[in-house]
Parts: structure tokens; C-alpha cells; sequence
């Protein structure tokens, strides 16, 4: 199965280099060095930070309703994507920072909701002490980012603020992808090496004691590695919902239902479903300007309301 997911993320990757509204090929032909910094500056970018960001939100997913046991569980539960975005808000708009400067105040916004997490459950916190926490975590940070909106040095940085929590991978750089690409890559990778643990912690925390799992620590590197894999993703491209609900789902009838043998199986699919994602907002027409985070939305909202009653 990882492999035919990794042979489609190759697919829609190469796909998303192709479309664009400028025809590569042919302008290579006019005018190479123009063709190649379209490349590297534009569609390079763009497909990259697609496939990392995907692939984070998607093993974040899995190990969260690993770690929680909750099949509605999602990487917002803990917080590091509102506490990234109020990061990069902060760093933005408020202190005038760069694109740079927003990327490194949303991965420090995320470390600080992952501290704040930690803190208020304590360190022997069980799992639903952990996702009261979380939830509450992630509420407190929504409402500092409308602050934040409401407080907008200007009509001009409010509409930026708004488009941008709506989620884009539009006019992102190769500087952007350098930074958020491999601190995802952590991420996901600490998750990867988790699975054992949360595949036995699947039995019961109970059981996984008497099997030589430590709670505790399992808690610490899966929440650390979620906060990586979401945070960072969050910091270039803004808020980005439900890729780490639905796919884990999608995923774990094909892996026997084992929690933690989705999770890599759900990064690849993370990545395949946010590149094909992008490649349609791209083909919708430019003066609509569908966002990617609601694209997402509408295809994720139902689906969660789908599990909502079939669970009822």
C-alpha cells in the first residue's frame, strides 16, 4: 500500500508542476530563464510545501486518534495549529516581521501552545485530562487570534489576516519550504517511530503498562512530533482543516485497523490528497479565488458530520 501511495504522490506532484496558468513547455521554448524561475520561484514551491504539509497533517491525524483513541480525534485538538496561526498573525502584523518573521512566530506560537498543553495536564495526565486540556488550549487561542482580528492595525491588515487563516499555498518560496519541510519531516518520522507504542497503548494504558510502555513518555513525543508536523505547516500556509480527519479513516481499513501502522500510510495519503486539493483550486477560475483551506473544508465538513451519525 506505501507504495502505491507514494507512486501517486509522485504522480499529482508532477501534475502539479505541469498546471499552472502559464504553459512551462512552451514558454521554455520563448524564454527559458523565465521558464525556470517560474519553476523554482512558483511550482516547485507550491508542490512541495503541498506534499509536506499534507503528509504532517495526515500522520498527525493517525496518531492522534491513536494516541486519544477517539476516531474524531484531529491535530487541532492539542492547539499547535491555532497557537501556530496566532504566531505568525502576531509576527506579521503586529511587529511588522517579514515572511520569515511570520514563519518562525508561528513555529514559536506553536511550541508555546504545546507548553501551555503540557503544563495545565500535568505530566502524568491521562489521555481524556489530555484532550480536555487540548480542546480548551485550542479554544483559548481562537479567541486570542479574533482578538488579534479585532485589534488589526489597519482595514488592509485585516483582509490579509482573514485570506491568509483561510489557508494557501499561493506565492510561497523556496526559503518557506526550506524551513517548514524538514521540521515536518521530524514530525512525522517521531510519529512513524511511535506507531509500536500506540498500536499497544490500542489495547488499553493499562495493558500497555504491564507491556512496558510508558504512558507519559509516549504522550510527550507524539504531542512534540504533532506539534512539529502541524505547526510548521500551519506557519507558511495558514490554517489548513480536516485533512487529518478524513484521511486516517480512509487508511485504516486497508492496515487491519492499526492505529499506529496508519500513520505513514496516512502521511502519503496527507500529501496525495492536499496536492490534488491545490491542483483544484488552481483549475477553478481565478475570480472566484477559492481558498485551499475551504476547499478542504467543504470536502472535510461532511465527511465529519458522515461520522458523526454513523457513530450516533
Amino acid at each position: 500500500m506505501n507504495l502505491r501511495l507514494a507512486l501517486l504522490c509522485a504522480m499529482l506532484a508532477l501534475a502539479s508542476l505541469a498546471l499552472g496558468p502559464v504553459d512551462l513547455a512552451a514558454l521554455w521554448e520563448r524564454d527559458p530563464d523565465l521558464a525556470r524561475i517560474l519553476f523554482l520561484e512558483l511550482r516547485l514551491p507550491r508542490t512541495g510545501l503541498a506534499l509536506a504539509i499534507g503528509a504532517g497533517l495526515g500522520a498527525s491525524g493517525a496518531a492522534a486518534q491513536a494516541l486519544f483513541r477517539n476516531p474524531l480525534a484531529s491535530p487541532d485538538v492539542l492547539g499547535p495549529s491555532s497557537g501556530a496561526a496566532l504566531g505568525a498573525v502576531l509576527a506579521g502584523y503586529f511587529f511588522g516581521a517579514g515572511v520569515i518573521g511570520m514563519a518562525l512566530g508561528g513555529l514559536a506560537g506553536a511550541g508555546l501552545a504545546l507548553l501551555l498543553l503540557l503544563a495545565l495536564a500535568g505530566k502524568s495526565a491521562g489521555t481524556t485530562r489530555l484532550v480536555l486540556v487540548g480542546v480548551a488550549v485550542a479554544m483559548l487561542l481562537g479567541v486570542a487570534i479574533n482578538l488579534a482580528l479585532s485589534l488589526a492595525p489597519s482595514p488592509f491588515a485585516l483582509y490579509d489576516l482573514m485570506f491568509w487563516l483561510m489557508g494557501s499555498l499561493n506565492d510561497r518560496s523556496l526559503t518557506q519550504l526550506a524551513l517548514a519541510a524538514p521540521l515536518i519531516g521530524v514530525g512525522v518520522v517521531l510519529l512513524v517511530r511511535a506507531g509500536p507504542a500506540l498500536d499497544t497503548l490500542a489495547l488499553g494504558e493499562e495493558v500497555a503498562q504491564s507491556l512496558g510502555v510508558g504512558i507519559a513518555s509516549v504522550q510527550g513525543r507524539v504531542v512534540l512530533a504533532i506539534a512539529l508536523a502541524t505547526g510548521a505547516g500551519v506557519a507558511v500556509a495558514g490554517s489548513i482543516g480536516f485533512i487529518g480527519l478524513i484521511v486516517p479513516h480512509l487508511v485504516r481499513p486497508h492496515v487491519g485497523h492499526r492505529p499506529g501502522a496508519a500513520i505513514l500510510p496516512s502521511a502519503l495519503a496527507g500529501g496525495a490528497l492536499l496536492t490534488a486539493a491545490d491542483i483544484a483550486v488552481r483549475l477553478v477560475p481565478a475570480s472566484l479565488d477559492l481558498r485551499l483551506g475551504v476547499l478542504t473544508a467543504l470536502i472535510g465538513a461532511p465527511f465529519f458530520l458522515s461520522l458523526i451519525l454513523k457513530g450516533r
